[in-house]
């Protein structure tokens, strides 16, 4: 996703059971948001849709973190290409990526 006031790179880490409430986020940054397509992925974070990791992108990210996630104990995240995933706890997510702890859906 983008901001569209903006267009900066939004990355939401969700719960995989989880279906994103886009207009909850929009309301939560106060902004509207855009779908972002291919190009604007791998331009902004240097990885390709489907394999987008938490961390290590090209260029600054705000990342929001599913509340949910942190009912588990460990929890999966793609690993910069879309068949590889690396294991780390929530609490690490969150302070590796600094990303804020939200409701999602």
């Amino acid at each position: 996703m983008n901001l569209k006031s903006t267009n900066q790179p939004l990355l939401v880490v969700a719960s995989g059971s989880n279906r994103i409430d886009e207009k909850l986020i929009a309301q939560r940054l106060n902004d509207k948001l855009g779908k972002a397509d291919a190009d604007f992925v791998r331009e902004s974070t240097g990885f390709v849709i489907g394999g987008v990791p938490p961390l290590g992108h090209k260029n600054p990210v705000l990342t929001l973190i599913d509340e949910d996630l942190f009912q588990y104990e460990t929890i999966w995240a793609a690993a910069g290409h879309p068949k590889s995933v690396f294991q780390l706890t929530p609490d690490e997510l969150e302070k590796m990526t600094k990303g804020q702890v939200v409701p999602v859906i």
